[in-house]
């Protein structure tokens, strides 16, 4: 499994399916550049691993950790919760391949510019934020959208907009 090692904040990403690959251009690269624009964002600073992995690995870990016996796009799970004090601040995000790749087509977005997404998505609730409530939600989607914007992925909240990332037409 082909794997970026971590810098002093920088991520360890894995990818673990090797249709990644095939379906993103340099898929650990791109997981690296939103990771680094999501930490900046919010101002944390910490390990953070990344694995992309596919619907069968996420659906056993959704299964064992959350009692839901189906994949997701994405799962977090952080070291220490971001509010607490002590700890190592980090986590891990682990994304599903055919997920994503059901997701994207859906919404006629590129499996870059979801992915880009999605990992924002997961370093955001490794920092504390969810959308639980429509007013958290309404929160977290403008700070995706703004870390989006700074990578070059249109805003994947905006209706008839499609996601791309430079470079990239969808």
């Amino acid at each position: 499994m082909p794997v970026l090692p971590a810098g002093l904040d920088g991520p360890d990403i894995t990818v673990a399916d090797r249709r990644w690959n095939r379906a993103v251009p340099h898929p650990a690269r791109l997981v690296a550049r939103a990771v680094d624009a999501a930490l900046q964002a919010t101002g944390c600073h910490g390990p953070v691993t990344v694995v992309l992995a596919d619907d069968r690995t996420v659906a056993r870990m959704n299964w064992r950790h959350r009692g839901r016996n189906k994949p997701t796009n994405v799962l977090t799970f952080e070291y220490a919760p971001a509010h607490a004090g002590g700890g190592i601040w980090g986590g891990d995000i682990i994304i599903a391949f055919e997920t994503v790749a059901r997701e994207a087509h859906a919404a006629g977005r590129t499996m870059a510019a979801h992915l880009a997404h999605l990992v924002i998505h997961g370093v955001l609730h490794l920092a504390g934020h969810d959308h639980h409530h429509p007013g958290e939600a309404r929160e977290m989607e403008m700070l995706e959208a703004r870390t989006l914007s700074g990578l070059g992925v249109a805003n994947p909240w905006k209706p008839g907009r499609m996601a791309t990332t430079r470079g990239t037409r969808s």
